[in-house]
């Protein structure tokens, strides 16, 4: 095949016709065909000459160069398409580096092999172009609902046209048990799209909670308009849903407002999601008052929130035990995905009796290590006092605001707990030094004996081994796996240490062994309180 004027047209006419039918743009196409002449060319005339090939788009010329590039004496590789400063005087009056020499060389004659060669080159390049231009077009539609229809299912997974392209919807995407035969339509939520070698790939989701929120989008108006915010979905896929709304505007009621005429909307939501119930749910900034909410249809006696530990004990009346919980657990559980909260559910009478067990262990702590009665370290207990080291030093007031104690009773009350605190400190550094603490350790300001028995304990003998520590190793922490909240205990949590003191401790101890450089943490520090500043001054 040669490139004439016979069919010159052709390649314009060529492109035009590929571009449409894969609906990617012609000047893609046509580079794609310069590159494969090119290629050709190189293959007559040389693969280390630099031919280049410059079709034009209004008549079909193909025009086949060679070029030459001026470079430095030391850096000539390729003699081909490289010359010195001195070797191109001849074709240029004033060569310099980076400039380059053309020459016209004749058209080739393609053979079989070159055709060949030269159409893989530019199927190669169209389908790049084709998958390029389907990422482009479904990257911006990741989150956002998908109709198509379905073409065929592999091994349980089902393909789906989407228009310009194939999407698919695993087998756990789906709701249940349902199943598709081709050319069924097929309704869901663009969960991911990414670049592969193999083209982009659309992974479809029936089962993900934003599903549902957008098909509540969909059906009612408010929250389209942005009236109406859903804040947090929870699902069972197939079973059962709760999904959090908020009015911004008073006159609206966000729950009427997504049930519709006579349910009319929630009914529409319900019907896409195979019958699956949906509670929905009022809002609210205070997280007690939405955890009850996020029950319903349970109620709820009493809410005792632990924010360190970002959990939450709900009492409920026995009565309502079965139903707070739900069917194996549901309800409990959705509620929990919904406030992001660790939920522990508990009856009025189970809850009196950890209360009571609460109340005669801190009794006899008091009874056994202050040598008192029962009465007296029960009048304690009912006054608040949990620990020794409360008792040991608190502002003596508040001990002589208890009846019955005056001022002597309180100094020798004060004294015993001091004694039994200074005991417990001596016997924990003795333990601790027979574990194998150092005093570099010992001596860290901001580390009791009864801490640094724990660290020992844990094999952290060394003040270089407690700077290697994360502040979570030391403070604990929730980490989230595979949906369910789980409790990483700290080494120091027992000691109630904070994240932010334990953050504090570890920084403490890097800058006082020289690994870190206290200027660079005040440096790190200014830019946040600029930002501050920024936001008061309105800047």
């Amino acid at each position: 095949m040669a490139i004439t004027s016979a069919n010159q047209l052709e390649l314009l006419q060529t492109a035009e016709a590929v571009a449409r039918e894969k609906m990617i743009d012609p000047e893609l196409v046509i580079e794609a065909m310069e590159d494969s002449l090119a290629r050709a060319a190189k293959s007559r005339y040389g693969a280390e000459m630099d031919i280049r090939v410059k079709i034009d788009r209004r008549n079909g010329n193909a025009t086949f160069t060679r070029v030459r590039t001026v470079v430095a004496d030391d850096e000539v590789e390729n003699y081909q398409a490289q010359l010195t400063v001195e070797q191109a005087r001849p074709y240029l009056d004033e060569p310099k580096v980076g400039d380059e020499i053309t020459d016209q060389v004749p058209p080739v004659e393609l053979g079989r092999i070159a055709a060949q060669s030269a159409k893989q080159v530019i199927l190669q390049r169209v389908r790049e172009a084709e998958r390029d231009r389907q990422y482009e077009e479904f990257k911006d539609r990741a989150g956002t609902i998908i109709n198509g229809i379905v073409k065929r299912e592999e091994y349980g997974n089902i393909i789906v046209d989407v228009g310009r392209g194939e999407a698919i919807l695993r087998r756990n995407e789906k709701i249940g048990r349902e199943s598709y035969r081709p050319n069924d339509r097929i309704r869901a939520y663009v969960k991911d799209v990414r670049r592969e070698n193999r083209g982009p790939q659309i992974f479809l989701s029936r089962t993900d909670p934003q599903f549902m929120a957008e098909l509540f989008k969909m059906e009612v108006p408010e929250i389209y308009d942005g009236v109406i915010e859903i804040k947090a979905v929870a699902r069972d896929p197939g079973s059962r849903a709760k999904i959090a709304v908020i009015s911004y505007d008073n006159s609206i009621d966000p729950v009427g407002a997504c049930v519709g005429m006579r349910g009319s909307r929630v009914q529409a939501v319900v019907g896409e999601l195979q019958g699956e119930k949906i509670d929905i749910i009022p809002w609210n900034e205070d997280q007690a008052t939405f955890l009850v909410n996020a029950l319903q249809p349970a109620e709820v006696s009493k809410v005792v929130f632990d924010e360190e530990a970002n959990k939450i004990e709900v009492v409920v009346p026995e009565e309502q035990l079965s139903l707070a919980i739900g069917r194996r657990g549901q309800n409990v559980r959705l509620a929990s995905q919904l406030t992001g909260l660790d939920i522990d559910i508990l009856t009025d009478e189970e809850e009196s009796k950890r209360r009571q067990a609460e109340f005669n262990a801190r009794t006899g702590l008091f009874m056994e290590a202050l040598d008192l009665d029962e009465f007296f370290a029960q009048l304690l207990v009912a006054e608040g006092f949990t620990t020794l080291d409360e008792v040991a030093y608190v502002d003596q007031d508040e001990l002589l605001s208890i009846e019955g104690v005056d001022e002597g009773t309180a100094e020798e009350l004060q004294a015993r707990a001091r004694d039994v605190l200074e005991a417990k400190s001596k016997a924990a550094l003795a333990a601790a030094r027979e574990l194998g603490a150092e005093d570099s350790l010992i001596e860290f300001d901001g580390l009791t004996p009864q801490m640094v028995e724990a660290l020992a304990k844990d094999g952290v003998k060394t003040l270089e081994d407690f700077a290697t520590c994360a502040d979570w190793e030391l403070a604990g922490g929730w980490t989230t796996v595979n949906g369910q909240r789980v409790k990483d205990e700290g080494l120091l949590e027992p000691f109630e240490v904070t994240l932010e003191e334990a953050q504090t401790l570890v920084m403490t101890a890097r800058v006082s062994l020289g690994w870190v450089d206290p200027a660079e943490l005040e440096t790190e520090e200014e830019p946040v309180e600029d930002e501050i500043d920024d936001e008061e001054t309105g800047a």
